[in-house]
């Protein structure tokens, strides 16, 4: 708590005074400073003509309410703007640094904007925890002293794997290898970790997960997702909202639910490219995950920048206001991603002009607008739309009141600051072992030829080779330090693939490091075993869109030169999507290791070694060579019949193997049918039949002998994880809920409400089925 220099009696007349001019003007008690944190006068009972809004004993809604009354409309229309902290740092363009006293005035107190957001790369001048926690204080301080009714701001950042923009944090696995676990309890875990470092930074807001599906492998944005499957996706999602809100740290965080919905279909694979998709596949598979986090309590949702069916995210009261707030009963706040309102106007062309794009989007269902750059051009534009009558200011009112309650929630009207003094021991190192634990749990052992894995304790010499080897910085990939990946220059902390392997070789097993691919294949010749790490640089968004999604010719040809060693090789990958081998496909070892994060060294040689018994299960499909994208095992029959025109995947969704062996000896639905609209209940019997404890993953589809439309062979339906001693058996029970095997009915409009559908059903497991009707 601070202290309190004024009385909060005081406080209140000074404020009922200045809000006594509705008209935007305001009186000369607004010059009056106050330098005391909220949280003291919250703390104090509030009088009985005094302000609720101060009153923490008061219900939210109650707070919420009074503080809108005494709300100009310029006040209320600052609070739906967020800006970069860029805009208010050095000379308030891009060039960072110290925070600008006088763009400060003209963003917080000036336009009383509601939220400041630290974009890719936008950190103090000084990148370590305390200086960001100094950082995010400051601007807090002065939106609560500046401003007349002394509202704290949200303040959000892309923390999509660990506090990755903090140098000195510990990197977790991007989405996709947190995907590779199916494992909701690993991703809740993780996101309780971002959401303790975030807080230790003063940061209350993160824009993650995303909840988008990964079925396009040329796609720049492919690694962020947790895979190509909805009910697997929504699961993760739901999981890491729920880790994330409900952290124990130095303050609260709230995760954001992203990019809803329907981005990760660009026509041609490229970022932001319009998608054009039946509304029947929109409804059933792309928008499925962002309903499961929704309905699980996701309080903030971000829009997607694209455009669908030719409508942009952005502008769309169909999905804004219809689908989300109508259909599933969202009550929380809507954001747009970067500068997406003026891409109606500027890029899409559906606005004439900014006001007009302003009102498209409000009226949509927009909250926020991250215009990050002219706080005064987003204001003068809703206030002139407001004029022009584009927008009511009732429905300016819904956005704020969201806003508003949103901050109340976090608890920022109490405190909206941390100890800076604190934050270095919270964030710098924190939680590597569950980083390194997550990292292990996602690699995907997809070829292991007689055995090659583990590798002997009785190896003498160990080649390691590929440029990927001892490459930090594109082992954790894009969004970290900065919005393409590490900065050139900068060096992180953090556990390279050789020096995991280095650290993990028993005494007298000699680890090679080659360099270059001659010295490699020379190597190669007396070794015991050569492992190869290959992949793709870092990258984000447009710049990491690839048209030819395979490894690269020169890659390809140093694990073929290898491979002529006639000595054992195992590939291990470093990448954000799987990439088509060419003539690297054939080795002895085959380990996908994703974009594992700053313990990702240790996690691959804990599973090189044996330390840790793989268990990881494709969340995507593996092609087998490029040109058949998208690929996803929901690949609907037909009469197509030329080569590779049905799903022909090196290495199918869910694939993975493990050092122990698995089998599952009876599926039971324990009954012939059910009622449309009721969950299926299956019991599965599972055995660990090899030597290793292990974790299996248990996946349970379901195909239809006949079906109104068209359905894939098979759905995943229900899955859990669960861990095996070796020779132990055990049945799990997995509920499938009624609305997963929903289908949207009617003809190619897809105008009907989802259903099920009455007739048969197969599920299975493992090779083991059981038959239900739906009656």
């Amino acid at each position: 708590m601070r202290l309190l220099h004024r009385s909060a009696a005081a406080f209140r007349t000074r404020t009922r005074t200045s809000t006594t001019n509705r008209s935007g003007h305001r009186g000369a008690a607004v010059l009056i400073t106050v330098t005391a944190c909220v949280a003291t006068l919250a703390s104090v009972p509030a009088e009985a003509d005094g302000p609720t809004y101060l009153d923490a004993r008061a219900p939210v809604a109650k707070r919420v309410d009074d503080l809108l009354e005494r709300m100009t409309l310029k006040e209320k229309v600052g609070q739906m703007d967020q800006i970069a902290v860029s805009r208010i740092q050095g000379d308030c363009e891009w060039s960072g640094g110290d925070l600008n006293e006088s763009c400060m005035k003209s963003v917080i107190a000036d336009n009383a904007v509601g939220s400041i957001l630290s974009g890719g790369g936008m950190a103090p001048k000084k990148n370590t925890p305390a200086e960001w926690a100094r950082m995010v204080n400051s601007v807090q301080k002065y939106a609560v002293e500046k401003s007349r009714l002394h509202i704290p701001l949200l303040y959000g950042v892309d923390a999509v794997h660990g506090h990755n923009n903090v140098l000195g944090a510990t990197v977790f696995p991007h989405q996709i290898g947190l995907g590779a676990t199916w494992d909701p309890g690993t991703v809740r875990d993780s996101g309780a970790a971002t959401a303790r470092a975030v807080a230790a930074t003063g940061i209350d807001w993160n824009f993650s997960p995303v909840a988008d599906l990964a079925r396009d492998q040329r796609w720049g944005r492919y690694y962020e997702t947790y895979g190509e499957d909805p009910l697997l996706a929504g699961a993760l999602a739901e999981a890491a909202i729920r880790g994330t809100d409900h952290a124990k740290g130095a303050k609260k965080v709230v995760a954001t639910l992203k990019h809803f919905g329907g981005y990760s279909e660009p026509m041609n694979g490229h970022d932001r490219v319009p998608a054009d998709v039946s509304m029947r596949y929109l409804q059933d598979t792309l928008l499925a995950p962002y309903r499961t986090a929704v309905e699980a309590g996701a309080k903030t949702v971000m829009i997607n920048s694209g455009a669908i069916n030719g409508v942009p995210a952005t502008g769309s009261r169909y999905l804004l206001t219809k689908v989300l707030r109508q259909q599933w009963g969202f009550r929380g706040l809507a954001v747009t991603d970067w500068e997406d309102i003026r891409a109606l106007q500027t890029k899409y062309k559906v606005a004439g002009d900014y006001p007009e794009a302003i009102a498209l989007a409000v009226n949509a269902g927009v909250d926020m607008a991250m215009e990050p750059y002219h706080a005064q051009e987003f204001t003068d534009g809703i206030l002139a739309a407001v004029k022009r009558g584009l927008i009511s200011e009732r429905r300016i009112d819904q956005s704020v009141e969201r806003i508003l309650h949103l901050k109340f929630e976090l608890g920022l009207f109490e405190d909206p600051y941390v100890d800076p003094d604190k934050a270095d021991d919270a964030v710098l190192g924190a939680d590597k072992d569950l980083a390194r634990k997550a990292a292990a749990d996602s690699q995907v052992l997809l070829r292991n030829e007689g055995g090659t894995l583990p590798i002997s304790t009785g190896a003498k010499k160990i080649v390691v080779a590929g440029p990927y080897a001892d490459n930090i910085n594109d082992q954790v990939g894009g969004w970290t330090i900065g919005w393409q990946g590490v900065p050139e220059g900068v060096k992180i902390p953090g556990t390279t693939v050789l020096e995991g392997i280095k650290g993990a070789a028993p005494k007298g097993t000699d680890v090679v490091h080659a360099k270059t691919a001659d010295d490699a294949a020379e190597q190669a010749k007396s070794a015991d075993l050569t492992v190869v790490v290959v992949g793709e640089k870092a990258g984000a968004e447009g710049p990491a869109d690839t048209p030819r999604p395979e490894l690269s010719a020169d890659q390809q040809a140093l694990v073929k030169s290898l491979k002529a060693s006639g000595k054992p090789v195992v590939v291990v990958m470093i990448a954000g999507r799987p990439l088509a081998l060419g003539d690297a496909a054939g080795t002895e070892g085959l380990l996908m290791s994703w974009l594992p994060g700053t313990e990702g060294g240790h996690a691959v040689a804990d599973v090189l070694f044996g330390k840790v018994n793989p268990s990881g299960r494709l969340p995507v499909s593996w092609p087998k060579r490029i040109g058949n994208e998208p690929m996803y095992y929901q690949q609907l029959p037909g009469t197509n019949g030329g080569p590779e025109s049905a799903y022909d995947a090196a290495y199918a969704f869910g694939d993975g193997l493990s050092y122990t062996t698995y089998g599952v000896t009876s599926l039971d639905a324990g009954q012939r049918s059910v009622k449309a609209g009721e969950p299926v209940r299956l019991k599965a019997t599972v055995s660990n039949t090899g030597k290793r404890d292990g974790d299996l993953v248990v996946p349970v589809y379901v195909s239809r002998p006949v079906s109104d439309v068209l359905a894939p062979a098979r759905k995943l339906v229900a899955f859990t994880k669960v861990h095996l001693k070796a020779g132990e058996s055990r049945t799990v029970t997995l509920t499938v809920p009624a609305r997963v095997l929903a289908v949207t009915p009617g003809d190619l409009d897809g105008a009907g409400t989802p259903r099920v559908e009455r007739g048969a059903y197969t599920f299975t497991a493992g090779g083991r089925t059981a038959d239900l009707t739906v009656r």
